[in-house]
């Protein structure tokens, strides 16, 4: 019996991808296999000794301790991708949000209650402090060129904008899916001197945090709107509230409300509606399932993000999975291992991964006693699994 553990409620569409008799799923599992999670912080998590896999039903996984899971091999996953298209709806939405002062529109109209015969005129008297913008003749930059950010770019072009994309490290899925329309920027300084509008979509690391300052905003055009859908510390807080002040940013909305910009004039503040979709859910949860199981009955690794993506076909009737450190001679000596025991390798397969690698090795004969001891006694390898047909 495999054993997956949930630390958050798991959508049913997902957890029906693990066969019932084979698989138990619960918050209760205590030696678990693998666990799935969604916004649950594991960075205090005591790890059990028998955990291979953490499956994030998401992209994000600043909840999970990376380089922790890394040093005992257990390999993490994520689901890019899988909420892209309830994030594409919502930039879309901001966009209107930004321009229109719909937010504030709404709210005013919401105190013409009790006012009864006297509203229609009120409505035409009040409406002018609302007017803004069309989206159509405007200029839209996209900064990540992801799966949302690809689809953000390609709806937009639908209302009449131009739109500029910018991603330093643009793959080749995303290159074959984003319009010709679409006009590349070569730096983010051109995205900020020729942009109206500006929406964020790139991962929060160091190159990234604050990328949204007062000296890159000093660079826009004044009037810009920003539309933050991906993690609030991209921009600094501060800084984003004094361009707000001074006029130089019309509108900025987030998906990631704090203290400091609630009810500040110019903030739309989005409670991280993001993926809060059903659809997006059911997703994010299935996609993480599947990556899941098909790791722990196949050893395949697919959309980690501390491992090496790695899937091969299986040729054998047994599979070993060495996960390893990232240097010199460790194939030799796992392969001497194999053939110290007398099995011939039917096919093997070597990825690597900044200071992490994966072996999977096929073979079509039983495994002796005490080779997969034997492999792990090998310095530099992490964990070693074996997978029978």
């Amino acid at each position: 019996m495999i054993r997956v553990k949930l630390l958050n409620k798991i959508s049913p569409s997902g957890l029906d991808v693990f066969p019932k008799g084979q698989y138990a799923c619960s918050e209760d599992e205590t030696a678990p296999d693998a666990i799935m999670v969604r916004s649950a912080a594991m960075h205090e998590y005591a790890f059990e000794p028998g955990l291979r896999a953490i499956a994030r039903a998401g992209a994000g996984v600043n909840n999970i301790p990376i380089e922790a899971c890394s040093e005992k091999g257990i390999v993490v996953f994520n689901t890019p991708g899988a909420n892209a298209n309830a994030v594409k709806e919502l930039a879309m939405a901001a966009l209107l949000l930004s321009s229109r002062k719909l937010v504030p529109a709404i709210e005013w109209a919401a105190t013409l209650a009790g006012e009864g015969d006297a509203v229609p005129k009120l409505v035409e008297k009040g409406k002018g402090k609302f007017a803004g913008p069309e989206l159509s003749g405007k200029t839209l930059g996209v900064v990540g060129l992801g799966a949302i950010g690809v689809m953000v770019a390609n709806l937009a072009r639908h209302f009449g904008m131009t739109v500029y994309g910018y991603d330093p490290y643009l793959s080749v899925k995303a290159a074959w899916a984003i319009s010709h329309e679409i006009r590349r920027a070569n730096s983010l300084s051109e995205i900020y001197e020729k942009c109206d509008y500006i929406t964020l979509h790139v991962p929060m690391n160091a190159e990234t945090r604050e990328m949204i300052n007062s000296s890159s905003i000093a660079s826009m055009k004044a009037g810009v709107r920003i539309l933050n859908f991906a993690r609030g510390e991209l921009v600094c807080t501060e800084d984003i509230v004094a361009a707000l002040e001074e006029g130089k940013v019309a509108a900025y909305v987030t998906d990631f409300p704090n203290a400091q910009l609630i009810g500040v004039k110019g903030v739309i503040a989005i409670p991280h509606l993001g993926a809060s979709t059903p659809e997006s859910e059911d997703n994010c949860a299935r996609m993480a399932a599947e990556q899941l199981r098909d790791y722990l009955e196949n050893g395949n690794i697919r959309n980690s993000v501390n491992l090496p993506e790695l899937v091969m076909e299986r040729s054998g009737r047994v599979r070993i999975g060495v996960i390893h450190r990232n240097i010199p001679n460790m194939i030799s000596q796992v392969t001497q291992a194999f053939s110290d025991a007398g099995i011939n390798i039917e096919n093997m397969t070597n990825k690597s991964r900044g200071d992490y690698a994966y072996t999977v090795v096929d073979v079509n004969s039983d495994l002796p006693a005490g080779l997969t001891e034997k492999l792990n006694g090998i310095e530099g390898i992490i964990r070693v699994n074996a997978y029978e047909d």
